[in-house]
């Protein structure tokens, strides 16, 4: 029996691998779930331990374990690393949920739980293609290390430090991650660019306290409409960014890229479809597929201050804040780009008030050639089991291990994602299609089958 032929005799031994893994509340950023993370990892050392890996082993981190595991018997073949991550967003709230969100439930062939896409139901797509070769070939036909970490959604606080202290181990030819969407259930895509993310809030003030808007508005500067002047002079009527230096290092789009990118269906009647937005906005230059992936941004997240209670309050507020989001294109630094911003909101603020930027948090972009051997083979992979070339698409979000194994490791990742755009990432009623993790499976057993062949 081949490795696809057991993976299509074993699903629903699969699905129930999955909804026993998904019953595992793993929330990283409550401490009360210390103990689940901990179950967690050591459900996963179990799994990889039976499909025969070596050196299983649970690192400790300051922070939640890190789960590692290889198997390098392919003598003369290409080493592939694979990532993922098992731990989970809180599921609140939770009165929105159809059914419990730790308790996995099918309907109308989806599979809904907390984590079921994001990253749970991924990660083991590549755990059962894994137990699938082993079973029916007694091997794999490349050599695999796992790294699956426990604080993806709460920043990877200790994962960079980990993989620099352990290069040596980690080192591989290629990196593969399932922690994306494709476009819908025909039309594959492989995200080769992903933004960076430079995150910081801005802080104004003018008086000591409160004060009475009808004896000091018109003499006192409200730093509510300070921040507002301020931060509409961030852009120009086009949308284009106005802080100097800011476009310095930004890739231009040549015309082959720009040619792949127009193949995505995705328009503006889609973009205001899904939003419901009555009118696309940004660089006219730019289409929207292009603005919300290929371009830097410069977003308001935030803005707070003075009175939003019921009724009114006729107050003058001493104190204001917003906070600033900047995704990244590959080339820009994340910390250059804050300073860049910070320095001109400075410049920006009169004399009338006073200004403070906090810097939050920072991370790389990255682009992956499209040309290298392990994108061909996950594009044949994924052709074979849709029947669909895959489209080759860059990612507005931002997932910073690919940089940081780029920068320690020296490879670049294939990101190959199974999930649907409507899985209710981080929402209620997170799912996965049943379908769509079935079709995984096949699809990593034949790119780990044909990274063999062509590297």
């Amino acid at each position: 029996m081949n490795a696809i032929a057991y993976a299509h005799d074993h699903r629903e031994e699969a699905l129930e691998q999955l909804k026993h893994f998904l019953r595992i509340p793993s929330i990283s950023t409550l401490s009360e779930h210390q103990e689940d993370m901990q179950r967690a990892a050591q459900w996963l050392q179990e799994q990889l331990t039976g499909l025969g890996m070596e050196r299983v082993e649970i690192a400790p981190t300051p922070g939640h374990p890190i789960v590692y595991a290889e198997w390098l018997q392919a003598e003369g073949a290409p080493t592939v690393l694979i990532y993922g991550h098992y731990d989970v967003q809180p599921p609140d709230p939770l009165k929105e949920w159809q059914s419990d969100p730790f308790t996995p439930t099918e309907r109308e062939g989806q599979l809904y739980a907390r984590g079921a896409s994001d990253d749970k139901g991924q990660l083991l797509v590549h755990v059962r293609a894994l137990e699938a070769l082993m079973k029916s070939a007694g091997g794999f036909p490349v050599n695999v290390k796992c790294l699956f970490e426990g604080e993806e959604e709460i920043g990877s606080t200790n994962l960079d430090a980990w993989i620099n202290s352990n290069r040596e181990r980690l080192a591989a030819d290629v990196a593969i991650i399932s922690d994306s969407h494709i476009l819908n259930e025909q039309q594959p895509t492989i995200v080769y660019g992903l933004r960076g993310l430079s995150y910081i809030e801005v802080h104004v003030e003018s008086a000591r306290s409160d004060l009475h808007s009808g004896i000091y508005g018109g003499a006192v500067h409200n730093p509510l409409q300070a921040l507002c002047e301020i931060i509409a002079q961030l852009h120009d009527n086009t949308g284009r960014i106005t802080v100097p230096g800011f476009y310095d290092k930004v890739r231009p789009l040549d015309p082959e890229e720009r040619a792949e990118l127009a193949r995505v269906p995705y328009n503006e009647d889609t973009l205001l479809e899904e939003t419901g937005a009555p009118m696309a906005w940004g660089e006219p230059e730019f289409s929207v597929v292009e603005r919300t992936t290929a371009r830097p941004t410069l977003e308001v997240n935030g803005m707070g201050g003075g009175f939003m209670g019921e009724g009114a309050k006729t107050v003058l507020p001493a104190k204001a804040a917003a906070k600033l989001s900047m995704r990244l294109v590959p080339d820009q630094d994340p910390w250059e780009i804050a300073t860049l911003v910070s320095e001109h909101l400075r410049k920006l603020a009169p004399p009338t008030i006073r200004l403070e930027v906090r810097e939050l948090h920072h991370g790389w972009g990255a682009i992956i050639p499209r040309d290298i051997p392990p994108m061909k083979a996950a594009s044949e992979a994924y052709e074979e089991v849709f029947g669909v070339r895959p489209i080759f698409v860059r990612e507005g979000g931002s997932i910073p291990v690919v940089a940081t194994l780029k920068k320690e490791l020296g490879i670049d990742t294939v990101l190959m994602g199974f999930g649907l755009p409507d899985d209710n990432l981080h929402a209620p009623n997170e799912k996965m299609n049943i379908s769509m993790f079935y079709r995984g499976i096949e699809t990593a057993i034949l790119f780990y089958q044909k990274l063999a062949e062509v590297m």
